[in-house]
């Protein structure tokens, strides 16, 4: 490997810098108040790499994935995607760099219509781009149903027919239709049984492997964040209070914010992807 093309895989993928975004409310007296949900959030997030966004609700980590994902805009700071800041694009140029941003949710049900096959779902982002025949999209379909570990069969059935590990392998399947370079999971796994987590999660690292895929992964679970992610940052109060690699914080946490969410797992065992870093 030459030089240049060392340097080109260290630069971020996604360099979040300074990000403040705040509400207005309006009491119940009829006063507006400022509710600050990101206050000065910086981290960088390297490609094909996974970065866990650690904290209790309402510390801000939902919001940051809306921002993230061009679905919020800040108040101010700089969201830099490959070396383009998006947070100062033109809407049309935003939504260029929205469809390389995917963002899965913790019920992708909501997120689906209830009337719309499994293969309906999956085509409508294919039909938007506009350059594949109707046989292309089929069979596009069908390939990410494979590879998200899910029959074919299962395309002319509505959503609403499959378990909630399906739904959140059909979650990720349309996440990856439009080939993104980052996925954002918020709170993703939390609605599934520890048998479901651990089967979508072995997916997750298999696709991170073949596809070069960044993750952002947020959630309250210290174990599993540990579990998936290369880096930890910790969240509190719209701030990123303490971050490292999965080892460091779970063997040396800085806070009390970090030592709280450690104390509320009963045990945590070392993935493999850990025990390499350690």
């Amino acid at each position: 490997m030459n030089a240049t093309a060392s340097q080109e895989e260290m630069k971020p993928l996604l360099k979040v810098e300074n990000l403040l975004k705040s509400y207005t409310n309006r009491t119940l007296t009829g006063h507006r108040e400022e509710v600050r949900a990101l206050h000065g959030v910086s981290f960088s997030l390297l490609q094909g790499t996974t970065l866990a966004l650690v904290g209790e609700s309402g510390s801000g980590k939902s919001t940051l994935a809306l921002c993230l994902a061009c679905l919020e805009k800040p108040n101010s700071g700089d969201i830099w995607f490959e070396g383009t800041d998006v947070v100062k694009l033109e809407e049309e140029k935003r939504r260029t760099i929205r469809r390389q941003i995917q963002l899965i949710f913790q019920d992708p049900a909501n997120s689906f219509n209830p009337g719309w096959t499994v293969l309906e779902i999956l085509t409508e982002p294919l039909q938007l781009q506009r350059n594949l025949s109707c046989d292309e999209m089929r069979l596009r379909a069908h390939l990410l149903l494979e590879q998200v570990g899910l029959s074919a069969e299962l395309g002319e059935k509505l959503s609403s027919e499959l378990s909630g590990g399906q739904r959140q392998r059909l979650a990720i399947a349309r996440a990856l239709t439009l080939e993104p370079k980052l996925l954002i999971l918020d709170e993703a796994l939390s609605a599934l049984d520890c048998s479901v987590q651990a089967q979508i999660v072995n997916l997750l690292l298999e696709l991170q492997s073949s596809l070069g895929m960044a993750y952002l992964f947020i959630s309250h679970d210290l174990a599993m964040a540990a579990y998936l992610a290369d880096e930890i940052a910790v969240m509190s109060r719209g701030e990123i209070v303490e971050q490292g690699a999965s080892v460091k914080i779970l063997k040396q946490p800085q806070t009390k914010v970090t030592r709280e969410l450690l104390a509320a797992v009963p045990r945590i065992n070392f993935s493999p992807r850990e025990a390499s870093k350690a």
